[in-house]
């Protein structure tokens, strides 16, 4: 019951012909086959009366073939014509298609355009405008009334947000790839060699007086005392 009720669809003109074409393009393919197959019974007949010695015969047959050919050679620019048309016709329609749906989408355009008035859009934009000057009046008006204290407090918390970007762009100290028992086992071994060092340096450093080259006046005495006592003769 459904069915009775569907609207068939048109049948155009277009359609007509792209029918026409398809038949005629099937038939013409048809025939093209034909003609190959009478072409090669002719050609096979050639041969054989050649066999059979018979010169007039194969000419004639030779002569059909050559006709069929010709023909072939017709139909196979009729096929390419059709073809052709054929392809012209969908490019046409693909081409049809793209207009009327580019000006179904204008009339969508300016059905949408007639909606909307000029003034409405600038009073919109007026009133826009004016809404976000009265919010800066409010942002200003709500700035001013922070107080000293607080104006530094803001301050002061600007510098340590800074401060603590400033730490976490620097660059990581990566941790000694040398583990802990040989780092100390190296720090044995190296520590005689730094205290020699160190002692060099201290005595390079070190600042001593110059050495006498004249012997002390008391000294003198003494050792001719000494030479004195040596020279008496001992007791028999």
């Amino acid at each position: 019951m459904g069915n009775i009720f569907t609207k068939k669809p048109k049948i155009t003109e277009v359609d007509r012909a792209i029918l026409s074409l398809k038949t005629q393009r099937r038939k013409l393919a048809q025939y093209q086959q034909q003609l190959e197959t009478v072409i090669e019974a002719e050609k096979q007949a050639a041969k054989d009366l050649i066999r059979e010695k018979r010169k007039d015969r194969a000419l004639l047959a030779l002569k059909k073939k050559k006709a069929q050919e010709e023909l072939l050679k017709q139909v196979d620019t009729w096929l390419i014509n059709v073809e052709q048309q054929l392809a012209d016709i969908e490019l046409a329609s693909k081409q049809k298609a793209v207009f009327e749906s580019l000006k179904t989408g204008n009339n969508a355009i300016k059905a949408i355009q007639s909606e909307i008035k000029l003034e409405d859009v600038q009073k919109l934009m007026d009133d826009t405008a004016e809404a976000k000057a009265y919010q800066d009046e409010i942002n200003a008006a709500l700035g001013e009334q922070l107080s000293a204290e607080d104006e530094e407090a803001v301050l002061a918390e600007f510098e340590n947000l800074e401060t603590e970007l400033t730490l976490q762009s620097l660059p990581t100290i990566p941790a000694s790839s040398v583990p802990a028992e040989e780092g100390a086992k190296l720090f044995v071994e190296k520590q005689p060699e730094a205290e020699s060092q160190a002692e060099e340096k201290e005595d390079e450093t070190l600042d001593l007086p110059d050495v006498p080259t004249k012997v002390p006046v008391a000294a003198k005495d003494s050792a001719a005392k000494r030479t004195d006592v040596l020279e008496e003769p001992l007791p028999a």
